[in-house]
């Protein structure tokens, strides 16, 4: 019989766990399908941008709710340094409440929307005050659902373009897992491709699933109470993704934290207790990597962590070496998995964690106010 992460499909079906586990699995052919997606999309979308690209002044805001914020936030320092522009992270939850102190009327803006559904109600709402207040604004539409309310409002408009995820990136689990890193891949295919990096991430992710699942299954069992996850600039994203995934898949019953290592100094690192657990996303960068050895050993002279575990390539068995945004990839597959394994063991329904409705898997209860024109 097929099992994922362990578990036989029976066992995942019986707890309402046999999406989440299959979602995560497929992730290393997902990463190569977006970005050979982007690549047969590529003329269409170079013609698209170009000449939007043409213009120096050009903003471009990566934006989304929740996890699909996080996609932002994850690439977009990487995507700055390769392009030469300045390219920021912003979520539609701050635009839809915020929206004059983010947009600025006079700058041309390039909006690159993001959404597993597309019918969240902020990311709805920022496309339409994106071009209520920015006189030029410019609209990439990436998502997973073809008849959401962002690819279908994008048809026939000159400024806006929509790119589908591939099939099956519609997760059919509460939590995003390839939806997210198929956005993730799909962006940097477009703006800074590097095809040797997806196939080494795929590489990374594919081993660890193969030869490491059980080691990490016992890891979950330890009596965690709160998981810290650092990582230094993208993966700094990285880190605000896994940490909501410990929420949501545990039901809060795990408390989750996110910092960079030099910020954890400077008032979180109070929460350190014999209870806590903590996820170290290392860097390949040198220059980088000495502000990591440094708090890690700190974390280790102070002894106060339950445990300490620092991701590297020698984490996934690979000698090759990733970039950090693409070392991202398998680094959030790992939490993943780990997420899934304390759920489970908790005995909570992964595909459906919170069944009493107080969280949704597409956010309900938003109420949106019109904006006043100036």
């Amino acid at each position: 019989m097929t099992t994922l992460l362990t578990y036989t499909e029976d066992a995942l079906k019986a707890q309402n766990g046999y999406w989440t586990a299959k979602e995560i699995c497929q992730q290393p052919r997902i990463w190569r399908e977006a970005a050979a997606n982007v690549d047969s999309n590529r003329a269409d979308i170079n013609a698209w941008l170009a000449p939007l690209l043409a213009q120096s002044d050009l903003r471009i805001i990566l934006t989304g709710a929740g996890t699909s914020a996080y996609v932002g936030d994850a690439i977009a320092p990487h995507l700055s340094q390769q392009t030469g522009r300045l390219v920021e992270a912003i979520s539609t939850t701050d635009i839809v409440s915020n929206a004059p102190q983010y947009l600025l009327k006079n700058i041309p803006t390039l909006v690159i929307s993001y959404g597993r559904s597309g019918n969240s109600p902020e990311s709805v709402a920022a496309v339409k005050l994106a071009d209520q207040v920015v006189d030029n604004c410019y609209h990439l539409v990436i998502t997973c659902n073809p008849e959401g309310a962002l690819a279908t409002n994008a048809q026939g408009q000159d400024n806006a373009f929509s790119l589908l995820m591939p099939e099956g990136t519609l997760d059919q689990s509460f939590a995003m897992t390839s939806s997210f890193t198929s956005m993730l891949v799909s962006t940097l295919a477009i703006f800074a491709p590097q095809a040797e990096q997806v196939e080494i991430a795929a590489q990374w992710a594919e081993g660890f699933i193969t030869n490491n699942v059980e080691a990490l299954k016992e890891k979950a069992t330890l009596s965690t109470q709160r998981l810290v996850f650092l990582g230094a600039g993208g993966l700094q994203g990285i880190a605000r993704e896994a940490a909501l995934k410990v929420l949501e898949l545990t039901a809060g019953q795990v408390l989750s934290y996110c910092e960079s290592p030099l910020g954890f100094r400077h008032g979180p690192k109070s929460l350190m207790d014999e209870t806590t657990e903590v996820i170290f996303f290392s860097s390949s960068d040198d220059y980088t990597k000495q502000y990591d050895q440094d708090l890690l050993a700190e974390l280790h002279r102070d002894d106060q962590a339950l445990a300490i575990t620092t991701l590297t390539k020698e984490s996934f068995a690979h000698s090759e070496e990733l970039i950090d945004v693409w070392a991202g990839l398998p680094y959030i597959l790992y939490c993943q998995i780990l997420a899934f394994f304390k759920s489970m063991q908790a005995n909570i329904t992964p595909d459906n964690p919170c069944p009493t409705g107080e969280v949704n898997r597409v956010v309900q209860g938003v109420t949106l106010y019109p904006l006043k024109a100036e």
